[in-house]
């Protein structure tokens, strides 16, 4: 499993990185976690509003932070 955080570097990208990296270690998964900054591929996603989270490609939110209890759910929800 890859979670992407999409995102140039911003703070919220940072945050939401942060997030990410919460939600792996408390629910066990072992994911990789791949920060994509290079613009050309945010939008290769159909993303336009940063920072954005996908999960083995298939973006789950944009344009915001989620908390890492909701990056769980939305994880789940796609699984």
């Amino acid at each position: 499993m890859k979670l992407q955080i999409l995102g140039t570097g911003c703070p919220k990208c940072k945050a939401l990185f942060q997030a990410a990296e919460q939600a792996n270690q408390a629910e066990g998964w072992n994911a990789e976690l791949e920060k994509i900054e290079d613009i050309r591929k945010i939008i290769e996603f159909g993303v336009m509003q940063t920072p954005a989270l996908a999960l083995d490609g298939r973006v789950l939110v944009t344009g915001r932070v989620p908390s890492a209890k909701e990056i769980a759910e939305l994880v789940a929800k796609a699984r």
